[in-house]
Formats: C-alpha cells, sequence, structure tokens
C-alpha cells in the first residue's frame, strides 16, 4: 500500500467503476454480516454455538479480504481520511467476548512468522473486537456514499492488521473445534468406531 495519496485522483464516488463498486457491495455485506454474528456471539444466547459461529464468520470474512488483498492498490480520491465521525464504542462487544469465551481466550502465536520466531500471546476477544473496528470504519464511508474511500480502508486495513488477526483466530478456532469433537475418552471413540463399522 502506498504510504501517501499524492497520485492523481481516481475516479469519485459516483464514477467508481462497476467492478470496484461491486466488490465495495460484497464487502460490505460480507462486513454486516460478520459484525452482526460477532455481536450475537457477545450477547451470550447461544454459548454452545459460539465457536462454530465466528469459524464460519471468520472463514467468510477473510475470504472477502483475501480478494481485497490480491486487487491492486486503490487510491481514494481525497488525500486524507474524510471524518465520518466519532468511532463506534467497542468495549461492551469486547466485554461481552471475554465473558463468553471465558476459560479459552487467550492463546499463543508465533508474532511474525516470515521474519522471526517470537512467541506472543494474544486474545480471540481483543482480535475480534480490533477486526469489528476495522470493518466497521470501512462501512461508515461506504455508508456515507464514499465507496473509493471505504475500499482503500478495507484494503489497507486487511493488508495492515485485520486479515492476519482474522487468519490467527481462524486457526484458532479450527484448533478448539478439533478438540472438541476429536478428543473423546478411548472407549468411547472405539464404540463409535465398532458401530460404524457394523451396522
Amino acid at each position: 500500500m502506498p504510504d501517501s495519496r499524492e497520485e492523481p485522483a481516481p475516479p469519485t464516488a459516483d464514477e467508481t467503476p462497476a467492478d470496484l463498486r461491486d466488490v465495495a457491495d460484497a464487502v460490505s455485506a460480507e462486513s454486516r454480516r460478520f459484525v452482526s454474528t460477532v455481536t450475537e456471539v457477545a450477547a451470550g444466547s447461544n454459548p454452545e454455538a459460539a465457536i462454530p459461529l465466528l469459524l464460519l464468520a471468520v472463514s467468510d470474512v477473510l475470504a472477502a479480504g483475501a480478494r481485497l488483498g490480491a486487487m491492486v492498490d486503490i487510491l481514494p480520491p481525497e488525500r486524507f481520511e474524510p471524518d465520518v465521525g466519532p468511532d463506534a464504542d467497542l468495549d461492551p462487544l469486547g466485554a461481552g467476548l471475554e465473558n463468553v469465551l471465558d476459560g479459552i481466550d487467550d492463546y499463543t502465536e508465533v508474532h511474525d512468522p516470515v521474519l522471526g520466531s517470537e512467541v506472543v500471546t494474544s486474545s480471540l476477544s481483543g482480535d475480534l473486537v480490533l477486526i469489528v473496528g476495522a470493518l466497521a470504519q470501512g462501512q461508515r464511508h461506504y455508508d456515507t456514499g464514499q465507496v473509493l474511500e471505504a475500499l482503500w480502508w478495507w484494503q489497507f486495513s486487511y493488508l495492515a492488521n485485520w486479515g492476519e488477526r482474522a487468519s490467527a483466530v481462524l486457526r484458532v478456532l479450527q484448533v478448539m473445534l478439533g478438540h472438541l469433537r476429536l478428543d473423546v475418552d478411548d472407549e468411547v471413540a472405539a464404540d463409535a468406531e465398532f458401530k460404524a463399522l457394523h451396522p
């Protein structure tokens, strides 16, 4: 991504090329679904389904992010990001996620597998809130008709932080789900295998 916006200005929002508008529409819809799912999980109404729901939501939003990452750099018409008002208060969302994920929230990972092997600690709740915040910022631009600005923000923040955080969260959720489904008592596993082989 470029560090400045001194390139020639691309078309204004009303002149956004159809292919870029299609991408923006798709990312906007996926962002809304992701935020809705994370908010639903944080409410704690169905804690048993939290991990599967988050696994699906993170997988879907990463697919949208991958499309942004594979595109050439998007340059908005303005050199500076237009003001879209104050950021949403995401503290209640974070607190709700911490409560739902209590006992399984923290995890360890290699900070940058390309540049080194430093192991750091992160949290699912913190990462999910970061992703929601980044997507919501792009969504505010999209909702005010600033389509290219929204695309620039979604693409930049995907490459800078939320894509990497979502990838880490996805791996942790998948590993958790694997443990929940596969870590069973040997006797139970043998009984299930016998029944599967002798219907």
